[in-house]
């Protein structure tokens, strides 16, 4: 992958997960969660016709796809959240994202997504504020990689989600432009 193809993919660059997080990067990333819903409806307001359905690069989802794919992502983020603040390190339940992007519903009209996503990022940005330290450090395991993941990693890996697929609807939008 060539770096132009990089950027393409990861407009705001990979995501680079720390040991720890701080109380304040931790605010910081609950603030850009909270921020998004209506960074989406901006962004989606600014598309001009026939945008929706331009890819942010050759072989990526269309900006529709990503449009429905950020509340089904945060809809899991969500109930995983919730799963590993009442069961004890809980194994959580793996989704084919790929597959969930080529359902029927990612037809609509992605303003559809978009008031999910803000009622959905409500309710869990609300979840998120009222965490103590003892609960960011709680921990869920990924099926696929076995691996144990803390709820303030997740913070950081879905403020990240957030921003990286912003980047790829700031792509479309410059495309769709030209």
């Amino acid at each position: 992958m060539n770096s132009s193809d990089e950027h393409l993919r990861y407009p705001v660059g990979k995501f680079a997960p720390q040991d720890t997080y701080t109380r304040e990067e931790l605010d910081r990333f609950i603030a850009q969660i909270q921020q998004l819903p209506a960074d989406i409806e901006k962004m989606l307001a600014s598309f001009k016709p026939g945008a929706l359905d331009i890819p942010y690069r050759e072989g990526g989802w269309t900006a529709r796809q990503v449009l429905h794919h950020l509340p089904d992502s945060h809809m899991n983020a969500y109930v995983r959240f919730k799963w590993t603040l009442t069961e004890s390190t809980p194994t959580i339940k793996a989704y084919d994202e790929k597959g969930w992007a080529e359902t029927p519903d990612t037809k609509l009209d992605p303003a559809v997504s978009v008031s999910l996503l803000k009622a959905l990022h409500s309710k869990w940005i609300t979840l998120l504020k009222s965490l103590d330290d003892a609960q960011l450090k709680r921990e869920f395991i990924h099926p696929d990689t076995r691996r144990h993941l803390s709820l303030a990693r997740m913070i950081a890996t879905y403020a990240w989600h957030g921003q990286h697929h912003l980047g790829h609807l700031r792509i479309v939008a410059e495309k769709s432009v030209k």
